[in-house]
């Protein structure tokens, strides 16, 4: 017995000891995708952060020895402030069950709000507007970090032609849409090596300089800063609008948590990127120190003429990988936000079995490289963007900080003088760098601004529009209590059968059922009424999601079902309706042979001749025909201005089909439509 519980103990140690192997090496190889898909816009910073600071106001900024270490100092506590400390230690923690970005932590403070309406309002306001500003930056960073690399040439090469720059930039952009199909799990799979060959190469170009003057050293002191600031507090301002440029990064951290979690994200700041980020600023301090001439580039001045070609090369497949970080946070925030309602359905495409995460979405990459080459063809050039770069990003600094605050007290619960704490040490750092790049609203500042207040209008009309189609369906169809009162007075014919209605609101009839039933004059022996729900929260679990109602006053065989998903949950909808039926004994339904039938909405802006009313039927009694026909519009029902309606219409009209339509079996699905007035 004893021979073979130690056999057992070493077989089980041993287990025990591969599986730990394999774990470490699969968080190592996360943390290597990590490195390629996150830290991209954040690690470019070096590239011109420092030549902005010195140079975008004109001078303004003197080059001396102590601005250097001031600049220097203030760019390093800038990271260990807001990125480290901020968005790495606690922002991170913030997560949504699992999901990270603006929205989903505005998603978590409206669940824990407790039902107070104005909380819930105000957190869906500043989620929305958060990822708006996302968006707005999403279209600036790839921009100027590749024209940035590119720019290196100059340095390489002295007599290349700067013509030639933007074409090469949009190129490179170009390719880079085009390869967001293959997903963020291959991209970063390839890019993380090569992000870790950048990371080296940053600090072993910093430090023979570092080695030079090592007095640099003393710009990690905070004093520097403080004196810098302190001393010159008009300089101190307009430094601070081009040293956010060195944070741009740390908001595509906390949105790209569902990529690769937190750990790895963290693990990977902390031992890899943090430490080269400080070397690179501190050999770039170092060389102005010798070199003050150096500030019209001195990144690629840290290196001899002769590689500077082969850092620049290295400089432009970095940025590459700067503009992937941004464009996959966008992925994550659009897809939340289209979950949660704030807009239309979007195409998405699953790029990986294992990871709900790795998506592709083409509509966002199609308007957002577009939108990128606009930017680039119009400033044509890094300096006239650093002068754009910074408002929109100190903006959701402060719209994040004030949600962690939040978060603090009604969440974790933290004493009030703790967050009272936070508030004041965040505040110092990042009220001022507010302050200063609203000084860039006339100097291009407007561009990120701009878009990201179209993209409010366009998310407002949608959630508003949403609300006046289901106020709409809501007296047009009528009530399924009534419709089941009707049904008791004047029975249908049954046929055999399984026919399942998807039907997105809980209360009322499915347009298709009513079409259905008046065209045939007879309903299948089971009739699924099925609402399909998004939960303010990142994943609800299988056994959770369904819940299952008898129709009242009871009509034989018709049931009401509702699936709640969260709002990152990947959507089979026949996969979860056959495994409740086996979980809970639902054996009547033959969910194999079943029939589904949708109901499709058109939406048509609402003309002259509709303003009184628009066809259809009251209280539900005549809501539509199996052709389309009907719709209403009533004095109870709110209209959208006439301007909004408009654009309503025209949204809905590029909205996708929701992607679980595809989860339904193609030879069983039939769709009916009927047109809606707004």
């Amino acid at each position: 017995m004893t021979k073979i519980f130690r056999a057992a103990s070493l077989r089980r140690d041993g287990g025990e000891h591969s599986a730990h192997r394999g774990g470490t090496l699969a968080r190592a190889g996360l943390g290597l995708a990590a490195l390629g898909v996150v830290f991209g816009d954040i690690g470019t910073s070096p590239l011109y952060v420092v030549r902005a600071v010195f140079t975008v106001h004109g001078g303004a900024v003197p080059l001396t020895d102590a601005s250097i270490y001031g600049v220097i100092s203030l760019v390093v506590w800038m990271l260990l402030l807001i990125v480290s400390f901020k968005y790495v230690i606690l922002v991170l923690r913030a997560d949504n069950d699992g999901e990270g970005g603006i929205i989903a932590l505005a998603t978590l403070l409206r669940t824990l709000s407790g039902g107070r309406p104005r909380a819930a309002a105000l957190f869906t306001v500043a989620g929305m507007f958060g990822a708006a500003l996302f968006f707005g930056d999403a279209v600036i960073t790839p921009a100027i970090s590749v024209l940035s690399a590119i720019e290196g040439i100059r340095v390489a090469l002295p007599t290349f032609p700067s013509t030639l720059i933007v074409p090469i930039a949009l190129v490179i952009l170009l390719t880079l849409g085009w390869m967001q199909r293959y997903g963020t799990g291959r991209v970063g799979a390839i890019f993380g090596p090569f992000m870790l060959l950048w990371f080296t190469g940053l600090a072993l170009i910093a430090l023979p300089h570092i080695a030079a003057h090592p007095e640099i050293i003393a710009a990690l002191s905070p004093h520097q800063a403080l004196i810098f600031v302190g001393g010159h507090p008009a300089i101190g301002f307009l430094a601070m609008g081009a040293v956010v440029l060195a944070v741009t990064g740390a908001e595509a951290l906390y949105a790209d948590i569902a990529h690769f979690g937190r750990r790895p994200i963290s693990a990977v700041w902390f031992a890899v990127v943090l430490p080269a980020l400080v070397c690179n600023y501190l050999g770039q301090g170092a060389l102005l120190l010798e070199h003050p001439e150096a500030i019209a580039d001195p990144f690629f001045h840290l290196v001899s003429s002769q590689w500077a070609l082969v850092l620049m090369l290295l400089a432009t497949g970095a940025t590459v990988i700067a503009s992937q970080s941004v464009i996959a946070g966008t992925y994550s925030i659009a897809r939340q936000a289209s979950r949660l309602g704030y807009l239309p359905h979007l195409r998405i495409r699953y790029t990986s079995a294992s990871g709900a995460g790795q998506i592709y979405l083409p509509d966002i990459t199609g308007l957002l490289v577009a939108a990128v080459a606009a930017v680039v063809v119009i400033f044509r050039d890094s300096a006239r963007l650093s002068s754009a770069y910074g408002l929109a990003v100190s903006t959701d600094f402060l719209l994040t900080t004030a949600m962690l605050l939040a978060l603090t007290v009604i969440g974790w619960h933290w004493r009030w003088w703790q967050s009272a704490a936070l508030a004041v040490v965040l505040g110092v750092v990042e009220v001022p760098l507010f302050a200063a790049n609203a000084a860039k609203l006339v100097t291009g500042g407007w561009l990120p601004l701009l878009i990201a207040l179209i993209l409010m209008v366009v998310m407002l009309t949608w959630r508003r529009g949403e609300a006046v189609v289901a106020a709409t369906r809501a007296r047009t169809e009528g009530t399924l209590a009534e419709f089941a009162a009707h049904l008791q007075k004047n029975p249908l014919r049954r046929v055999p059968g399984t026919v399942i209605y998807p039907h997105s609101l809980a209360t009322t009839v499915p347009a298709a059922l009513r079409a259905t039933t008046e065209l045939h004059r007879s309903m299948r022996d089971h009739v699924i009424i099925l609402s399909i729900k998004t939960a303010p929260q990142a994943h609800i679990e299988r056994a959770e999601r369904i819940t299952r109602t008898q129709v009242s006053p009871r009509v034989e065989g018709v049931v009401h079902l509702t699936m709640r998903y969260g709002f990152m949950d990947i959507r089979n909808i026949p996969a979860d309706l056959e495994w409740a039926q086996r979980e809970y004994g639902w054996g009547s339904w033959k969910l194999s042979e079943a029939q589904w039938v949708l109901s499709h909405l058109g939406v048509r802006a609402r003309g002259k001749n509709d303003d009184a009313a628009s066809g259809g039927a009251d209280s539900g009694k005549s809501a539509g025909s199996g052709n389309g026909a009907g719709s209403g519009s009533a004095g109870d029902i709110p209209q959208l201005p006439r301007w909004q309606a408009w654009l309503f219409a025209r949204i809905a009209r590029h909205s996708a089909s929701p992607a679980w339509v595809k989860s339904l079996p193609a030879d069983r699905t039939v769709e009916i439509s009927r047109e809606v007035i707004v």
